[in-house]
């Protein structure tokens, strides 16, 4: 314990950063990019063009007809109906328990399979920021784990700044390295702090039941699944009759469904397809609000009759759904959901700048001969490998889309090897070379993976950035343009920590050029 009160909470707040700061980043960081991955997985199937009209029901119907083909004898089908945005029906099966899900794309008006390429698009970067690409569950408890740490640390910040306002406008890149980096870290931290608190808080809220489970499962005696009937999120499915029966038209159903909401339906589960006590769920869209929640509507397979629905949503789950709608910002038009984006950017920057201040207020003095301790060397080196590393690893994902056989078999987990290599290879060399050029090195290699993204993408497909600014394409123009800004803000990094590097030797050279002193005593 130190001497005061707000001593022992700057403790706390460095500690307990600096202990979980690399994971924070990376959930930041992934976190932040998931506020547009819609559009990531659209660049990422540059076969399908965006734009089109849909017709659902019709898309259903051709859905069952493949469904019925390739799988008769599948207990459960499932389809994620198209929209204008991605305008393909994505069903999947599996034939057996256990047994690995089947996945293909359909055309919405045909049924002929897609040949749009096999990726997991945004949904790896939006999954990795609460599991780590880790088994759910270990996933889920780390995330959540140094999201309580989070909070401490926000907390104690808060405690330990006594001028939080003034920290605001206070920034001085001119003064000693320690201070400038002080500054960077308070400015971003203060400036999005109310969103920083959100965020951390909410997120903790959305996997509450994982971390404290202890209440439901004595009051359902495990049984989790009646309690979220209880609480309207979901519909049971009826156990099958064991004698044959015909799926009833899905059209009808989902007409009314939505006519029940008043929403689109986006996703349908059918249930013992070719029983006659089969079951379909229809789920909806979200409603104009705040609140994640997604309403769902049963029929009964056969007939077509209306069996239940979750609305509407009790208190509860309406006051649940809120916190989580705020955590994922579905609800946001484009000016919000940018607001979002950028104060994510910021938590990105605050956790940066927090890791690389504690490695610079402990470097050796100047002219002092004592070595970087080894425990500030790992330190260092964790801070190169994430805080470059993970941009450059995002860049070899994208890359990888663009490069791999679109027929490839495995072609997802190709990707997200990919991904890791990337970052593997950025993070390893960081051990054998001297701080400032391992950051050098890591910057351009992070500056010259964005820098390829949109040339390797109009080489290797027929959207480049000239034919998206003809077509008027926004997605793919937004995408190109904003890789190419990434580029030039880490190309700039790089150059300036050179020149930084740089700057003593040419003084030294042009002092002895002069004349005015010897090699000594520069």
């Amino acid at each position: 314990m130190k001497a005061t009160f707000r001593q022992s909470m700057a403790w706390l707040h460095v500690w307990s950063g600096l202990v979980v700061g690399w994971v924070l980043f990376a959930v930041f960081l992934t976190g932040t990019l998931s506020y547009y991955r819609t559009e990531i997985s659209q660049w990422m199937r540059p076969e399908l063009h965006a734009g089109h009209a849909v017709d659902v029901p019709i898309a259903a119907e051709r859905a069952v007809d493949a469904l019925r083909e390739r799988a008769p004898d599948a207990r459960a089908w499932f389809m994620t109906l198209p929209t204008p945005e991605i305008p393909a029906t994505r069903i999947v099966w599996r034939t057996a328990p256990g047994a690995p899900f089947s996945v293909a794309l359909l055309d919405p008006a045909t049924g002929a399979t897609l040949p749009a390429r096999d990726t997991r698009g945004g949904d790896f970067l939006y999954r990795f920021h609460y599991e780590l690409h880790l088994p759910p569950l270990w996933g889920r408890w780390i995330v959540g784990g140094c999201a309580m740490v989070m909070l401490i640390a926000l907390l104690s910040g808060i405690v330990t700044h006594r001028r939080i306002f003034v920290d605001l406008f206070t920034f001085r890149p001119n003064k000693a390295r320690q201070r400038a980096w002080l500054d960077a870290h308070n400015v971003t931290g203060v400036l999005a702090l109310p969103f920083h608190l959100m965020i951390t808080y909410t997120g903790l809220v959305t996997l509450m039941l994982l971390y404290m489970p202890w209440g439901v499962d004595t009051a359902y005696r495990g049984d989790r699944e009646r309690y979220f009937q209880d609480r309207g999120q979901t519909i049971a499915a009826r156990p099958p009759n064991h004698a044959p029966g015909t799926l009833a038209p899905l059209g009808p159903m989902i007409r009314e469904a939505m006519r029940l909401t008043g929403s689109e339906a986006t996703f349908i589960a059918i249930h013992n397809p070719r029983d006659a006590r089969s079951t379909v769920l229809v789920t909806m869209d979200e409603p104009e609000g705040l609140a994640h929640l997604h309403p769902a509507v049963g029929f009964d397979g056969v007939t077509g009759t209306f069996l239940a629905t979750t609305m509407p949503a009790s208190a509860a789950t309406t006051v649940h759904g809120t916190l989580v709608g705020l955590h994922e910002a579905h609800f946001a038009r484009w000016p919000l959901r940018l607001l979002f984006f950028l104060s994510g950017l910021l938590g990105c920057a605050m956790v940066a700048t927090g890791l690389v201040l504690w490695t610079v207020a402990r470097l050796p003095k100047p002219n002092s001969a004592a070595r970087m301790p080894l425990g500030h060397r790992l330190v260092h080196a964790l801070n190169v490998g994430t805080l470059a590393g993970l941009p450059v690893a995002v860049a070899c994902y994208l890359l990888a889309n663009r490069l791999l056989p679109a027929a490839m078999p495995a072609r997802p987990e190709a990707e997200v090897q990919a991904f890791f290599a990337g970052w593997l290879l950025t993070a390893l060399p960081v051990v054998f070379l001297a701080p400032a050029r391992a950051w050098t090195v890591a910057l351009t290699t992070a500056a010259a993976g964005f820098f390829a993204i949109p040339i390797v993408g109009g080489v290797t497909t027929n959207r480049h950035l000239l034919t998206s600014l003809r077509e008027g394409d926004k997605v793919f123009v937004a995408f190109d343009t904003t890789s190419f800004c990434v580029a030039v803000g880490f190309g700039f990094a790089a150059y300036a920590l050179a020149n930084r590097r740089a700057a003593p030797q040419r003084m030294g050279k042009d002092a002895l050029q002069a004349g005015i002193g010897s090699r000594s005593s520069v």
